[in-house]
């Protein structure tokens, strides 16, 4: 066998796997992880201690008093965003609605528990002063509506801090806090690629620390 062959079959053996392996390394290191926008909100369960930002990643929306304005948006959130991801651990749904609109957000939660499975939905009441400080807290560059409501749709992490993107060509300065549910193309485009974002950091956290473990 001559020097060129040699090398090509040691090349082959050591140098393309040794390659390979600095390659994963990187990609795992170098992961792109989904900007965090606002640290430190304000976790649900100020309001309620049925439910908590902590540790679970959770898709906020704020439906305020008109339960009929909103309720095309949550159907498509429920399409996009909730079906494709409700069977993850530790996902689930804050519905954030104002104090006596029970009985309208109960024939909601029945018309869209007739095309889903509702387990990971939480649907929090509250006063108006407690919306708008817990909304506040998520810092955005939006307000709430006269109904104390908005169309967007938030990303908290497991660390209670606020998800989004920091380049968007489409939002004011680059930044993008929330989802518009009443546009189904960036729920489809942009929410449900960023949330895929957010679930691959934990996984591959979890893998490192199993790994870890293992050593």
């Amino acid at each position: 066998m001559s020097k060129k062959q040699k090398f090509i079959v040691l090349f082959a053996l050591f140098i393309v796997p040794l390659l390979f392996y600095i390659f994963l390394s990187l990609g795992i290191n170098n992961f792109a992880k989904l900007p965090v926008l606002t640290k430190n909100v304000t976790d649900i369960s100020a309001i309620t201690k049925k439910a908590t930002f902590d540790r679970k990643i959770s898709i906020v929306t704020f439906l305020g008093n008109d339960i009929q304005l909103a309720k095309g948006e949550l159907f498509n959130l429920t399409e996009k965003i909730y079906k494709p991801f409700y069977g993850f651990k530790d996902f689930q749904m804050i519905v954030v609605a104002l104090k006596g609109t029970e009985q309208k957000v109960e024939k909601l939660k029945k018309e869209i528990g007739a095309f889903t499975n509702m387990i990971k939905w939480n649907f929090i009441f509250a006063d108006e002063v407690e919306i708008k400080v817990l909304y506040e807290s998520f810092n955005t560059n939006q307000s709430l509506d006269s109904n104390v409501h908005t169309s967007k749709a938030f990303i908290i992490d497991k660390d209670i801090s606020l998800r989004g993107r920091d380049d968007d060509k489409d939002a004011a300065g680059g930044k993008l806090f929330g989802y518009n549910m009443k546009s189904v193309s960036e729920l489809n485009n942009k929410m449900k690629d960023d949330v895929k974002v957010v679930l691959a950091e934990y996984r591959l956290a979890l893998k490192k620390n199993n790994a870890d473990r293992e050593i």
